[in-house]
């Protein structure tokens, strides 16, 4: 039961009379003993089948040889590739279908006078839910977030129990371009609030003038009283910094008629404010409490972030008087191995590699993402281009029965939650309402069509630009149309030099590169344009789907699936990054044949003699040494194109060493493996929490007597586990590998291979890695709370 029992997991905030709400998991209640609001994780105990089960939204239905699991869940990242499986290319070739879940649980008679609600992150897709078989609606978009009143149907008391069951439906293929999941991928809450309380996403953060002297925090706040009667009510509203500290409190008073909402609108002056940036993304938080009649019924914590940007026709980005370009990448939803449902450890670990390449900007392509996506961002420093459609209503190829089928009915009201939801991030910059979309822009349908998209972001979230991602412009003629002039920002996929173009000939148009190759032409449109704000390279890291069989994974990222360094990444980080870099990097066959790659040993040593280097580098000079001898030293190009070398292969070692001013600075050196002898195994962490959230990875790399690594080696690795934790996925980052992601083998790709371990109580864990003809190797983690 959600009792005072909880208690317990309450942390208070130093405001005197009122606990603060805080994460999942945890409950709040006022000190004089009232009841505020209560947010119960809801993810753990359900019951799942991936059928069809006719009856299953009843009370009595019969589930009990259902698998028991937690949410997050994506089932489809559990099947097996088939080329034959109805999603094809655009959904990687897993498996589609319906799945059911159900879950029972009881309430507390005392909660029979509040308003009870359920929140949905996102389930994928045409998601249908019932409460004690009740149908409380249907939402198609599998990525947007939701949330249904149960407050009519629900049991109280003692030994009464309630059932929610929920249907999940992606059987009409091909739904999409890219991979989706399938079922109850993100986290669920169970939500208690009194009649009187704030509606869902009704409190609105704007820091609209900031310097670091002074900032004014503008907060809209609505409340809504479901009471039969008029009721005075006040809002206080406290602007706490990020080491707990009130800043400034005020309060409002306003009487609500039974029935209505209110927005109260409120300014705060905060001094000397430590601005949000992407160095120092300092974050406060608003305490919201609702008082009716001496007492607070409801409150909420929300971060946000002081700061101000803006966007320039001539100088492109702005963010707290400081001007510089958005170093982006776009990221599809999925995290590899684990599918849709994606652990926030897994974005952490990719968005380090990110900041590492020199990253500060993220688009979400092309939907909605999972709230702590925003969150991390918000916390790690990334600007945010926030995505809502791949689609309008015309269809696209190897999807054609996705999203279109109901952009015409729910565009307005999935937007508008999407908005609702994100707008207090202090992350997103910018609003895209659609990717390289199809439908006639060369048309007054086509123009109202992203007009009213425009208008209802503006309206809710005024101060942020809205643009798109203009597919083939010079066809559509949205440049001669006037279609441009329309949109707060012209974004535009590849073919930079016809934005540049139109920039050229319209200067007073705001542009941005929405989506962008990895090629040193697209760099140096962004390097050399002040107006070009900047650009999002397809993509940050490979993704799931997309892909022609008997590739699973489109690979055009900067990181393979596991987050392994490629061609892409090397060189982007010595444009990108700030601090000295060098990489070498060869071809992979003779005579300049095959990719680039970073290694030193050949697939064939006798065929291969003909090396082509080149090195990545953003220093002065680079000197290349091969076996100790130089091979000579090349200034940097004007272009920041990387320094060539015709190489006669040796066995041993090349190093390249970069030199700013004549100082060493920075080194790269491979060296040639020998024969595989053994397995190392490391971690990017050694301690983790018992959560969903917080996976720990373990790395197994195959290597020779002297400790290199062997990158032509590719192993079956077996992979087991003893103590407090459980082996979640393995991979290896390989887009033609078929094998099981729930497993707890694979062969290694590269010379590598990747466990994800989570824990399931307090204590320690070993994972032990094998393979035939290689010693074993071992690691120690633990599992702390």
């Amino acid at each position: 039961m959600i009792q005072q029992q909880y208690t317990k997991k309450l942390s208070l905030i130093k405001l005197g009379l009122v606990a603060a709400l805080l994460l999942l998991q945890q409950f709040s209640y006022a000190q004089n003993s009232s009841v505020v609001r209560i947010v119960r994780n809801f993810d753990d105990n359900w019951s799942f089948v991936q059928q069809d089960a006719a009856g299953a939204e009843k009370v009595d239905f019969d589930a009990s040889k259902w698998k028991k699991l937690s949410v997050p869940h994506d089932w489809s990242i559990e099947g097996a590739y088939d080329k034959a499986n109805p999603t094809a290319r655009g959904g990687g070739y897993l498996p589609a279908g319906i799945g059911w879940y159900r879950k029972s649980f009881s309430l507390d008679e005392a909660m029979a006078k509040q308003k009870i609600s359920i929140e949905f992150d996102g389930i994928m897709a045409n998601s249908d839910v019932y409460i004690n078989g009740f149908h409380l609606g249907k939402r198609p978009y599998g990525y947007i977030s939701f949330n249904y009143d149960l407050t009519r149907h629900l049991n109280f008391g003692k030994g009464k129990t309630n059932v929610i069951a929920v249907r999940a439906d992606n059987t009409v293929q091909p739904a999409s371009r890219y991979y989706t999941g399938a079922g109850i991928y993100r986290h669920v809450r169970l939500v208690a609030k009194d009649l009187v309380h704030l509606e869902d996403w009704g409190v609105y953060i704007a820091t609209e003038d900031a310097t670091t002297a002074k900032a004014t925090v503008k907060i809209q706040t609505s409340v809504v009283n479901e009471t039969s009667k008029a009721t005075v009510i006040t809002v206080e509203t406290s602007v706490i910094d990020g080491d707990g500290k009130v800043v400034k409190t005020t309060q409002t008073k306003e009487n609500v008629e039974a029935g209505k909402s209110f927005q109260f609108k409120q300014d705060i002056a905060v001094t000397n404010p430590k601005l949000w940036n992407v160095e120092t993304p300092f974050l406060y938080k608003t305490l919201t409490k609702v008082i009716a009649a001496g007492k607070v019924v409801d409150d909420q914590l929300n971060t946000f972030g002081i700061r101000a940007f803006k966007f320039d026709a001539a100088t492109g980005f702005w963010l707290n008087g400081k001007n510089f370009k958005l170093k982006g990448v776009c990221l599809h939803h999925d995290g590899g191995s684990v599918g849709a449902a994606v652990p926030l450890s897994v974005w952490k670990y990719r968005f380090a590699l990110l900041k590492e390449v020199g990253v500060n900007a993220i688009r979400t392509a092309h939907n909605p993402v999972a709230p702590e996506f925003l969150d991390l961002c918000d916390q790690m420093g990334f600007l945010v281009m926030d995505e809502t459609f791949d689609t309008w209503t015309a269809a696209k190829n190897n999807g054609e029965k996705g999203y279109n089928r109901f952009w015409k009915e729910w565009w307005e009201r999935d937007t508008r939650d999407m908005v609702l939801r994100d707008r207090n991030h202090p992350s997103i910059v910018i609003y895209s309402v659609g990717n390289e979309i199809h439908d006639d822009l060369n048309s007054p349908e086509g123009f109202k069509k992203y007009k009213d998209q425009q208008d209802l972001i503006h309206q809710l979230d005024p101060g942020k630009p809205v643009t798109m991602a203009l597919f083939r412009p010079a066809n559509s003629k949205v440049y001669t149309n006037g279609f441009a002039e329309t949109m707060d920002i012209v974004g535009q996929n590849y073919r930079e030099n016809e934005l540049v173009a139109l920039h050229n000939q319209k200067p007073d148009l705001k542009v941005i590169g929405t989506e962008n190759t990895h090629v040193i032409q697209q760099y140096l449109a962004l390097r050399d344009n002040p107006f070009m704000a900047g650009q999002f390279l397809w993509t940050g890291f490979d993704y799931l789907g997309e892909a022609d069989w008997p590739q699973i994974t489109n690979s055009q990222g900067l990181f393979d699936r596991i987050g392994s360094w490629k061609q892409q990444s090397l060189q982007r980080q010595s444009w990108w990054a700030e601090k000295p870099v060098v990489h070498i990097v060869r071809k992979e066959d003779n005579a300049g044949a095959g990719d680039w790659i970073n290694n030193w040993t050949p697939t064939d040593f006798d065929t291969y003699d003909d090396a082509k280097v080149a090195v990545y580098s953003n220093c002065d000079d680079v000197e290349l040494f091969l076996n100790g001898k130089s091979l000579g030293s090349k200034p940097k190009p004007a272009d920041d194109s990387p320094r060539l070398w015709d190489v006669t292969f040796e066995k041993g070692s090349i190093k390249a060493v970069g030199k700013n001013k004549g100082k060493e600075v920075a080194t790269e050196e491979l060296k040639t493996a020998g024969q595989p002898t053994k397995i190392l195994l490391t971690t990017d962490k050694n301690k983790m929490n018992n959560s969903w959230d917080d996976v720990v990875f373990v790395k197994a790399t195959i290597l020779d007597a002297n400790g290199n690594i062997c990158p032509n080696a590719d192993n079956l690795i077996q992979f087991s586990i003893s103590g407090a934790g459980v082996i979640d996925a393995i991979d290896n980052g390989n887009v033609i590998s078929h094998e099981m992601y729930k497993a707890d083998k694979r062969h290694a790709y590269r010379g590598v291979c990747l466990a994800n371990i989570k824990g399931n109580k307090i204590g320690s864990i070993e994972v032990k890695a094998s393979a035939e003809g290689l010693s074993s190797g071992t690691i120690k983690l633990e599992v702390i709370k």
